[in-house]
């Protein structure tokens, strides 16, 4: 029986996180965003964009130095968009599901 209680799989962390929204049909624009949560299946950003649940997103996600105590370290991910809902601020809340991720090396994110 379900009492109405947490249902995700994965633990959810709240991080106030900087997102770069990569286009794929829009080669170099790039949307910028703020996570509210992530796990390592999923997050929930905010943005002033419109997104279409079922369709594939990539995003790069700067985890700062304050978290991982040594540099920035950026991890670029493709995902699906799951849930899509207005917000109070006028931004847009977006779930995403993270289908697969690869860690970013220092020396392509100087460039």
């Amino acid at each position: 029986m379900s009492d109405g209680s947490e249902r995700r799989e994965a633990r959810r962390f709240n991080m106030n996180l900087p997102l770069r929204v990569l286009s794929r049909e829009a080669k170099g624009h790039e949307l910028a965003a703020r996570t509210r949560d992530l796990s390592y299946r999923g997050l929930y950003f905010l943005a002033e964009a419109d997104f279409q649940v079922g369709s594939e997103i990539e995003f790069v996600i700067t985890l700062p130095q304050q978290v991982t105590q040594s540099g920035d370290v950026h991890i670029r991910c493709q995902g699906e968009i799951v849930r899509v809902e207005a917000t109070e601020s006028g931004r847009v809340g977006i779930a995403a599901k993270i289908a697969r991720y690869e860690f970013i090396p220092a020396t392509a994110t100087a460039a």
